[in-house]
Protein backbone atom coordinates (compact mmCIF):
# COMPACT_ATOMS: atom_id res chain seq x y z
CA UNK A 1 0.00 0.00 0.00
CA UNK A 2 1.26 3.17 -1.09
CA UNK A 3 1.74 6.41 1.54
CA UNK A 4 -1.12 7.71 -0.18
CA UNK A 5 -3.28 4.70 -0.47
CA UNK A 6 -2.99 4.52 4.05
CA UNK A 7 -3.95 8.02 4.29
CA UNK A 8 -7.26 7.09 3.23
CA UNK A 9 -7.92 4.11 5.51
CA UNK A 10 -10.91 5.84 7.31
CA UNK A 11 -14.51 4.83 7.63
CA UNK A 12 -17.46 5.62 5.64
CA UNK A 13 -18.72 8.51 8.11
CA UNK A 14 -17.15 11.69 10.55
CA UNK A 15 -16.28 14.72 11.41
CA UNK A 16 -12.97 16.69 10.84
CA UNK A 17 -11.95 19.62 13.32
CA UNK A 18 -9.39 21.44 12.25
CA UNK A 19 -8.20 23.51 15.29
CA UNK A 20 -5.44 26.37 15.00
CA UNK A 21 -5.00 29.89 17.28
CA UNK A 22 -7.06 31.90 15.22
CA UNK A 23 -10.69 29.24 15.00
CA UNK A 24 -12.19 26.15 14.94
CA UNK A 25 -13.48 24.84 11.79
CA UNK A 26 -15.56 21.75 11.41
CA UNK A 27 -16.69 19.69 8.44
CA UNK A 28 -18.80 16.33 8.00
CA UNK A 29 -18.70 14.83 3.88
CA UNK A 30 -20.29 12.71 2.39
CA UNK A 31 -19.24 10.91 -0.82
CA UNK A 32 -21.57 12.22 -4.42
CA UNK A 33 -20.86 9.67 -7.07
CA UNK A 34 -17.82 7.71 -7.76
CA UNK A 35 -15.25 10.24 -6.67
CA UNK A 36 -16.96 13.41 -5.65
CA UNK A 37 -18.15 14.74 -2.08
CA UNK A 38 -20.44 16.63 -0.51
CA UNK A 39 -20.16 18.92 2.33
CA UNK A 40 -23.15 18.11 4.58
CA UNK A 41 -22.12 20.28 7.61
CA UNK A 42 -19.59 22.96 7.78
CA UNK A 43 -18.89 25.32 11.08
CA UNK A 44 -16.75 28.24 12.17
CA UNK A 45 -16.12 29.51 15.46
CA UNK A 46 -13.27 32.26 16.83
CA UNK A 47 -11.43 30.87 19.39
CA UNK A 48 -10.84 33.52 22.76
CA UNK A 49 -7.12 34.71 22.88
CA UNK A 50 -5.15 32.67 24.36
CA UNK A 51 -7.06 29.21 23.99
CA UNK A 52 -4.50 27.78 21.41
CA UNK A 53 -1.19 29.61 20.93
CA UNK A 54 1.95 28.20 18.57
CA UNK A 55 0.05 24.94 18.19
CA UNK A 56 -0.32 24.37 21.30
CA UNK A 57 -3.96 23.75 23.30
CA UNK A 58 -3.43 25.92 26.53
CA UNK A 59 -6.71 25.62 27.76
CA UNK A 60 -8.45 22.29 26.05
CA UNK A 61 -11.51 22.69 28.62
CA UNK A 62 -12.65 26.08 26.86
CA UNK A 63 -11.52 24.31 23.28
CA UNK A 64 -13.67 21.75 24.32
CA UNK A 65 -16.75 23.44 25.40
CA UNK A 66 -16.26 25.52 21.85
CA UNK A 67 -16.22 22.20 19.64
CA UNK A 68 -19.53 20.89 21.56
CA UNK A 69 -21.31 24.19 21.46
CA UNK A 70 -20.31 24.19 17.60
CA UNK A 71 -21.41 20.59 17.09
CA UNK A 72 -25.08 20.79 19.07
CA UNK A 73 -25.44 24.41 17.76
CA UNK A 74 -25.09 23.31 13.81
CA UNK A 75 -26.65 19.68 14.24
CA UNK A 76 -23.75 17.46 13.52
CA UNK A 77 -24.81 13.95 13.54
CA UNK A 78 -21.59 11.62 13.81
CA UNK A 79 -19.48 11.80 17.26
CA UNK A 80 -16.55 10.13 15.71
CA UNK A 81 -14.03 12.75 14.54
CA UNK A 82 -10.31 13.05 13.14
CA UNK A 83 -8.57 15.99 13.95
CA UNK A 84 -4.71 17.08 13.72
CA UNK A 85 -1.53 18.74 15.25
CA UNK A 86 0.77 21.48 13.72
CA UNK A 87 3.86 19.90 12.53
CA UNK A 88 5.99 22.33 14.95
CA UNK A 89 4.85 19.70 17.53
CA UNK A 90 5.62 16.96 15.84
CA UNK A 91 8.91 14.99 14.78
CA UNK A 92 8.64 13.09 11.18
CA UNK A 93 11.27 10.43 10.38
CA UNK A 94 11.95 8.40 7.26
CA UNK A 95 14.31 5.29 8.42
CA UNK A 96 15.16 1.85 7.37
CA UNK A 97 15.07 -1.33 8.65
CA UNK A 98 16.18 -4.84 7.02
CA UNK A 99 13.53 -6.58 5.14
CA UNK A 100 13.77 -9.31 7.14
CA UNK A 101 12.35 -8.43 10.20
CA UNK A 102 8.91 -10.45 10.92
CA UNK A 103 6.22 -8.33 11.08
CA UNK A 104 5.50 -9.55 14.69
CA UNK A 105 8.45 -7.96 15.69
CA UNK A 106 8.58 -4.79 13.48
CA UNK A 107 6.61 -3.00 15.89
CA UNK A 108 8.39 -3.14 18.64
CA UNK A 109 11.66 -2.34 16.33
CA UNK A 110 10.04 1.07 15.09
CA UNK A 111 8.15 2.11 18.31
CA UNK A 112 10.92 1.45 20.71
CA UNK A 113 14.28 0.27 19.33
CA UNK A 114 14.36 2.69 16.26
CA UNK A 115 12.44 5.46 17.66
CA UNK A 116 14.40 5.86 20.73
CA UNK A 117 17.96 6.87 18.16
CA UNK A 118 15.54 9.92 16.71
CA UNK A 119 13.48 11.60 19.19
CA UNK A 120 14.70 14.80 20.81
CA UNK A 121 13.11 13.78 23.64
CA UNK A 122 12.84 11.00 25.91
CA UNK A 123 10.64 7.89 24.56
CA UNK A 124 8.67 7.66 27.29
CA UNK A 125 7.38 10.91 27.38
CA UNK A 126 6.05 10.32 23.62
CA UNK A 127 3.19 8.94 21.80
CA UNK A 128 4.65 7.13 18.26
CA UNK A 129 3.15 5.78 15.25
CA UNK A 130 4.56 4.90 11.89
CA UNK A 131 3.04 3.87 8.25
CA UNK A 132 5.18 1.27 6.04
CA UNK A 133 6.17 2.61 2.60
CA UNK A 134 7.04 -0.60 0.94
CA UNK A 135 10.77 -2.06 0.44
CA UNK A 136 13.80 -1.53 -1.92
CA UNK A 137 17.39 -2.27 -2.27
CA UNK A 138 20.25 -0.21 -0.64
CA UNK A 139 23.50 0.73 -2.17
CA UNK A 140 25.04 -2.46 -0.16
CA UNK A 141 22.90 -4.76 -2.07
CA UNK A 142 20.69 -5.38 0.69
CA UNK A 143 16.36 -5.01 0.75
CA UNK A 144 15.38 -2.77 3.50
CA UNK A 145 11.81 -2.00 4.79
CA UNK A 146 10.86 2.05 4.66
CA UNK A 147 9.08 3.40 6.93
CA UNK A 148 7.47 6.75 7.78
CA UNK A 149 7.83 7.61 12.00
CA UNK A 150 5.78 9.94 13.65
CA UNK A 151 5.73 11.12 17.15
CA UNK A 152 4.45 13.66 19.81
CA UNK A 153 4.83 14.24 22.85
CA UNK A 154 2.48 12.76 25.27
CA UNK A 155 1.68 15.85 26.97
CA UNK A 156 0.91 17.64 23.61
CA UNK A 157 -1.34 14.80 22.33
CA UNK A 158 -3.33 14.57 25.97
CA UNK A 159 -4.56 18.20 25.19
CA UNK A 160 -5.95 17.21 22.15
CA UNK A 161 -7.62 14.09 24.46
CA UNK A 162 -9.03 16.41 27.02
CA UNK A 163 -10.55 18.13 24.59
CA UNK A 164 -12.70 15.49 22.56
CA UNK A 165 -13.51 14.61 25.81
CA UNK A 166 -14.89 17.58 27.16
CA UNK A 167 -16.69 18.21 23.15
CA UNK A 168 -18.23 14.94 24.39
CA UNK A 169 -16.62 13.39 20.93
CA UNK A 170 -14.66 10.29 19.94
CA UNK A 171 -11.35 11.11 18.45
CA UNK A 172 -10.37 8.13 16.21
CA UNK A 173 -7.85 10.10 14.22
CA UNK A 174 -5.04 11.99 15.61
CA UNK A 175 -2.29 13.00 12.95
CA UNK A 176 -0.14 15.62 11.51
CA UNK A 177 -1.30 18.59 9.73
CA UNK A 178 0.89 17.77 6.37
CA UNK A 179 -0.69 14.51 6.21
CA UNK A 180 -4.51 16.27 5.70
CA UNK A 181 -2.94 18.58 2.83
CA UNK A 182 -1.38 15.51 1.09
CA UNK A 183 -4.77 14.20 1.15
CA UNK A 184 -6.58 17.41 -0.17
CA UNK A 185 -3.85 17.88 -2.41
CA UNK A 186 -3.17 14.46 -3.51
CA UNK A 187 -4.81 14.64 -7.28
CA UNK A 188 -2.09 17.66 -8.10
CA UNK A 189 0.78 15.46 -6.28
CA UNK A 190 -0.22 12.46 -8.49
CA UNK A 191 0.66 14.99 -11.62
CA UNK A 192 4.52 14.59 -9.48
CA UNK A 193 4.97 11.07 -8.91
CA UNK A 194 9.16 10.22 -10.03
CA UNK A 195 11.18 10.57 -7.38
CA UNK A 196 13.29 13.29 -8.65
CA UNK A 197 10.44 15.26 -8.41
CA UNK A 198 9.59 17.20 -5.59
CA UNK A 199 6.59 19.41 -4.32
CA UNK A 200 7.09 22.08 -2.14
CA UNK A 201 3.39 22.62 0.09
CA UNK A 202 2.98 25.61 1.48
CA UNK A 203 0.05 26.14 3.99
CA UNK A 204 0.17 29.79 5.29
CA UNK A 205 -2.17 29.69 8.57
CA UNK A 206 -2.92 32.12 11.18
CA UNK A 207 0.71 32.51 12.89
CA UNK A 208 2.55 31.09 10.85
CA UNK A 209 3.32 29.19 7.77
CA UNK A 210 4.12 25.16 7.37
CA UNK A 211 6.30 24.29 4.97
CA UNK A 212 5.99 20.43 3.84
CA UNK A 213 8.65 18.99 0.82
CA UNK A 214 6.88 15.88 -0.40
CA UNK A 215 8.39 13.41 -3.23
CA UNK A 216 6.50 11.06 -4.94
CA UNK A 217 3.45 11.67 -1.95
CA UNK A 218 5.84 11.11 0.64
CA UNK A 219 6.79 13.92 2.93
CA UNK A 220 10.49 14.36 3.47
CA UNK A 221 11.27 17.36 5.31
CA UNK A 222 8.69 19.74 7.14
CA UNK A 223 9.65 23.52 8.35
CA UNK A 224 7.76 26.01 10.51
CA UNK A 225 8.29 29.84 9.87
CA UNK A 226 6.53 32.07 12.19
CA UNK A 227 4.85 33.94 9.12
CA UNK A 228 1.24 33.59 8.79
CA UNK A 229 -1.88 35.59 7.88
CA UNK A 230 -1.69 37.81 11.53
CA UNK A 231 1.59 39.45 10.32
CA UNK A 232 0.68 39.86 7.05
CA UNK A 233 -3.14 41.36 7.95
CA UNK A 234 -1.45 43.78 10.60
CA UNK A 235 1.51 44.45 8.49
CA UNK A 236 -0.95 46.63 6.31
CA UNK A 237 -2.65 48.04 9.06
CA UNK A 238 -0.08 49.07 10.65
CA UNK A 239 1.28 50.85 7.32
CA UNK A 240 -2.33 52.80 7.36
CA UNK A 241 -2.04 53.74 11.46
CA UNK A 242 -4.96 51.34 11.86
CA UNK A 243 -4.53 48.98 15.04
CA UNK A 244 -3.61 45.28 14.63
CA UNK A 245 -6.22 42.90 15.08
CA UNK A 246 -5.91 39.44 16.76
CA UNK A 247 -8.41 37.55 14.19
CA UNK A 248 -7.75 37.28 10.83
CA UNK A 249 -10.62 38.85 8.80
CA UNK A 250 -11.03 36.96 5.80
CA UNK A 251 -12.39 39.64 3.89
CA UNK A 252 -8.88 41.83 4.15
CA UNK A 253 -6.91 38.97 3.01
CA UNK A 254 -9.14 38.05 -0.12
CA UNK A 255 -8.89 41.44 -1.19
CA UNK A 256 -4.98 41.86 -0.91
CA UNK A 257 -3.23 41.41 -4.76
CA UNK A 258 0.54 41.27 -4.54
CA UNK A 259 1.97 44.25 -6.65
CA UNK A 260 3.90 41.91 -9.19
CA UNK A 261 5.41 45.30 -10.95
CA UNK A 262 7.14 46.49 -7.79
CA UNK A 263 9.16 43.01 -6.77
CA UNK A 264 11.86 44.76 -8.27
CA UNK A 265 11.92 46.51 -4.97
CA UNK A 266 10.63 44.27 -2.63
CA UNK A 267 11.42 44.71 0.85
CA UNK A 268 12.69 47.98 0.30
CA UNK A 269 9.90 50.26 0.33
CA UNK A 270 9.80 51.66 -3.12
CA UNK A 271 7.45 51.13 -6.05
CA UNK A 272 4.43 52.51 -7.24
CA UNK A 273 2.10 50.62 -5.00
CA UNK A 274 -0.18 51.95 -1.97
CA UNK A 275 1.52 51.77 1.82
CA UNK A 276 -0.55 49.11 2.79
CA UNK A 277 0.27 47.01 -0.75
CA UNK A 278 4.28 47.80 0.21
CA UNK A 279 3.51 46.38 3.69
CA UNK A 280 1.99 43.06 2.63
CA UNK A 281 4.86 42.98 -0.11
CA UNK A 282 7.93 43.45 2.88
CA UNK A 283 6.07 40.06 4.73
CA UNK A 284 5.58 38.13 1.51
CA UNK A 285 8.99 39.02 0.50
CA UNK A 286 10.33 37.46 4.08
CA UNK A 287 7.93 34.71 3.60
CA UNK A 288 9.74 34.13 0.15
CA UNK A 289 12.93 34.08 1.48
CA UNK A 290 12.11 31.58 4.19
CA UNK A 291 10.71 28.61 1.46
CA UNK A 292 13.53 29.55 -0.79
CA UNK A 293 16.09 28.81 2.28
CA UNK A 294 13.82 25.53 3.10
CA UNK A 295 14.22 24.64 -0.78
CA UNK A 296 17.46 24.95 -0.73
CA UNK A 297 18.51 23.26 2.48
CA UNK A 298 16.53 20.43 1.10
CA UNK A 299 18.36 20.14 -2.13
CA UNK A 300 21.65 20.49 -0.94
CA UNK A 301 20.89 17.28 1.55
CA UNK A 302 19.30 15.31 -1.04
CA UNK A 303 20.66 13.54 -4.12
CA UNK A 304 18.74 13.75 -7.12
CA UNK A 305 15.40 15.13 -6.35
CA UNK A 306 14.66 19.04 -7.60
CA UNK A 307 11.83 21.02 -6.06
CA UNK A 308 9.58 21.58 -9.35
CA UNK A 309 6.22 22.84 -8.03
CA UNK A 310 4.76 24.69 -5.16
CA UNK A 311 1.42 24.23 -3.24
CA UNK A 312 -0.45 26.84 -2.08
CA UNK A 313 -3.00 26.18 0.76
CA UNK A 314 -4.80 28.04 3.72
CA UNK A 315 -6.12 30.93 4.33
CA UNK A 316 -3.21 33.02 2.90
CA UNK A 317 -3.88 31.27 -0.18
CA UNK A 318 -6.76 33.98 -1.10
CA UNK A 319 -4.22 36.47 -1.51
CA UNK A 320 -4.31 37.35 -5.20
CA UNK A 321 -1.36 36.97 -7.63
CA UNK A 322 -0.02 34.91 -4.69
CA UNK A 323 1.10 32.08 -7.16
CA UNK A 324 2.67 34.64 -9.75
CA UNK A 325 4.60 36.08 -7.00
CA UNK A 326 6.55 33.05 -5.46
CA UNK A 327 7.23 31.69 -9.75
CA UNK A 328 8.58 35.30 -10.12
CA UNK A 329 10.30 35.50 -7.11
CA UNK A 330 11.94 31.96 -7.06
CA UNK A 331 11.93 30.48 -10.66
CA UNK A 332 9.35 27.47 -9.56
CA UNK A 333 5.88 26.94 -10.75
CA UNK A 334 3.63 27.71 -7.96
CA UNK A 335 -0.51 27.37 -7.77
CA UNK A 336 -2.83 28.48 -5.29
CA UNK A 337 -5.36 25.18 -4.49
CA UNK A 338 -8.84 26.00 -3.70
CA UNK A 339 -9.21 22.40 -2.19
CA UNK A 340 -13.52 22.17 -2.92
CA UNK A 341 -12.11 22.09 -6.70
CA UNK A 342 -9.12 19.61 -5.56
CA UNK A 343 -11.34 17.83 -4.16
CA UNK A 344 -14.53 17.61 -6.55
CA UNK A 345 -16.31 18.69 -3.35
CA UNK A 346 -20.00 20.41 -3.84
CA UNK A 347 -22.26 22.17 -1.27
CA UNK A 348 -25.54 23.78 -0.96
CA UNK A 349 -24.35 27.09 0.28
CA UNK A 350 -21.56 29.47 -1.53
CA UNK A 351 -18.51 30.15 0.27
CA UNK A 352 -16.13 32.78 -0.48
CA UNK A 353 -12.16 32.57 -1.46
CA UNK A 354 -10.80 32.86 2.05
CA UNK A 355 -13.33 30.54 3.21
CA UNK A 356 -12.34 27.79 0.53
CA UNK A 357 -8.97 28.24 0.92
CA UNK A 358 -9.46 28.26 4.91
CA UNK A 359 -10.75 24.84 4.35
CA UNK A 360 -7.46 22.64 2.79
CA UNK A 361 -6.73 20.90 6.12
CA UNK A 362 -10.19 20.28 7.39
CA UNK A 363 -11.26 18.63 4.07
CA UNK A 364 -8.30 16.00 4.25
CA UNK A 365 -10.01 15.36 7.84
CA UNK A 366 -13.08 15.08 6.66
CA UNK A 367 -11.42 12.92 3.73
CA UNK A 368 -10.01 10.82 5.92
CA UNK A 369 -13.18 10.34 8.13
CA UNK A 370 -15.28 9.73 5.00
CA UNK A 371 -12.89 7.28 3.28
Amino acid sequence: MSFLQSLFSGGTKGIGIDINPDRVNMVELQKKGASGYKIAKFASEVLPEGVVEEGRINDPIQLGEVIRRLYTENRFGVSKVATAIPGRETVSRLIKVPAEIPPEELRDVVLNQEASLYLPFPREDADVDYVELGTNMDDDGIERREILMVATPKEVTDTYTQAMEVAQLKMDVLEVTSFSLIRTFREELKKFSSVSEAVAIVDIEYESTEITIVVDGVPQFSRTVGIGTSQIQNAQLRSMNLPPLRNTELERIEQMTVPLQTMDTAGLGGGTGTPGEAAVLRVLSDLGDELRRSIDFYTSQTVGADVTQILIGGPGAAIDQLDEFFSQRLGITANQVDPLVALSVTSDREYSRGERMSMAVVLGLGLREVG
